[in-house]
């Protein structure tokens, strides 16, 4: 007899968890909605839809049934409480933060972000008066706490930054997030919920950009917020007033409407439906397609970059290779403990020839290709000074470790050998 009460594996629940079967056609896969609005049932419908007190649903820009299914499945995999996919991961990031923090409040980040991300920081956001500050990702104790303020809002980090993959210790951090009654907002695209689920290790709200494993085959753009629903927001009312406080009198706060999932259904209710960062059906519908292969991919994906990274710490060209999976990479132990399934796909490496060697590379690949791209089934490869740090100076670039011959590499499912004999060609020209 099968076990009733045994939670379903990771890999069944990719495929069927959010999914209902819809109610008139019985489609088994989750159909497009491709509809803008939906007809109330009656006056008093119209009244609870809008109020948020009805499980339907009254306008597409903050949400939609095929886009529901997919906020869903996340949140599954992910282990949180409830989940909403938006146009982008940069709206993801964007969306999450602004529920959190407006002009004159403050953000801790972790010094290790990908610069797409400290670029929106020190940009848009900074102009609408949010203060980030960075920290070293290892900073003792004592000097993560001396960098709270009563205006700080969370903490921010990836758990494994992309280009260089620092694994970042996402347990202690959190708990310097929470001693300070702050919640901890953690970018798992990198490894995905399939190698780490860091609500687990205390993350409160976790980002996905839905655009690289999530969806696998580059042909969409999109991003996911989920809701851990673990931290109190009601033990942190002055400092979170949208989320503990009424919005006038006479209606219940968020969190006495919503409990747990407060922080989702105010960023659900209020962020998203303002500022409208929202995903098209037909991109979630390729996006639940990509899900239900993510276990299968990833075991591939992994494979491949361990081989590779392997491969490539013994090529003379290659003055460092950037990999957690390596015995000789300093964060080893750590991906070790977070990452025991596999240290993700991405292989970064500093040619010894350094830009110039790296154009050669560049410009002889074949099968690899060169773009600005992580997460796709196929090999990608990017040289990041000219390309996604040429704004930083020259010491800025060194300060976040970006050397002349620096290389990403986003390593795909093809034929493992078939990737080898396309860089040891790019790794012959770059000499």
């Amino acid at each position: 007899m099968p076990d009733e009460d045994r939670p379903l594996d990771f890999e069944t629940r990719q495929i069927h968890a959010g999914a209902v079967v819809d109610a008139q056609t019985k489609a088994r896969v989750t159909p497009i909605y491709q509809t803008a609005a939906y007809v109330f049932d009656s006056f008093d419908d119209g009244e609870e839809r809008f109020a948020g007190r009805s499980a339907y649903r009254a306008y597409s820009r903050n949400e939609n049934p095929t886009n529901a299914v997919a906020g869903r499945r996340i949140a599954d995999l992910e282990g949180g409480v409830d989940g909403i996919v938006v146009a982008s991961g940069q709206a993801a990031i964007a969306t999450a933060i602004t529920a959190l923090a407006g002009a004159g409040d403050h953000i801790l980040a972790t010094r290790s972000l990908y610069e797409g991300t400290r670029e929106m920081f020190s940009g848009v956001l900074k102009r609408q008066g949010i203060d980030f500050e960075y920290v070293p990702d290892d900073a003792s104790d004592e000097e993560w706490a001396a960098r709270f303020r009563p205006q700080t809002k969370a903490v921010y980090t990836e758990t494994l930054p992309n280009p260089l993959g620092q694994v970042v210790d996402i347990a202690r951090i959190a708990g310097l997030a929470h001693a300070a009654g702050v919640p901890l907002v953690v970018d798992n695209t990198v490894p995905t919920p399939y190698l780490w689920r860091p609500i687990e290790d205390g993350a409160d709200i976790v980002i996905h950009s839905t655009s690289k494993w999530l969806s696998g085959h580059a042909s969409v753009i999109g991003g996911a917020i989920v809701d851990a629903g673990r931290f109190d927001w009601a033990a942190q009312a002055e400092r979170f007033p949208q989320l503990a406080g009424q919005p006038r009198p006479g209606v219940p706060s968020f969190v006495e409407r919503f409990g747990s999932g407060a922080y989702l259904a105010y960023v659900r209710a209020v962020i998203v439906l303002e500022y409208g960062p929202t995903i098209p059906p037909t991109s979630t519908f390729l996006l639940l397609h990509g899900i239900e292969t993510l276990s299968v991919r990833m075991d591939r994906h992994i494979a491949n970059a361990q081989a590779i990274a392997e491969w490539l710490e013994g090529r003379p060209e290659v003055a460092q290779v950037f990999y957690p999976g390596l015995p000789s990479n300093p964060y080893y132990e750590r991906a070790q403990r977070y990452l025991p399934a596999g240290a993700g796909s991405i292989v970064s490496i500093d040619l010894a020839g350094g830009r110039d060697a790296a154009r050669r590379f560049i410009d002889s690949l074949r099968l690899i290709s060169p773009m600005t791209h992580i997460g796709d089934v196929r090999t990608l490869a990017i040289h990041l000074g000219s390309t996604i740090h040429a704004k930083l100076s020259p010491e800025e670039q060194a300060d976040a470790g970006i050397t002349p011959g620096l290389i990403r590499l986003s390593i795909g499912i093809e034929s493992a050998r078939d990737i080898i004999a396309d860089l040891e060609r790019g790794l012959v020209a770059a000499g």
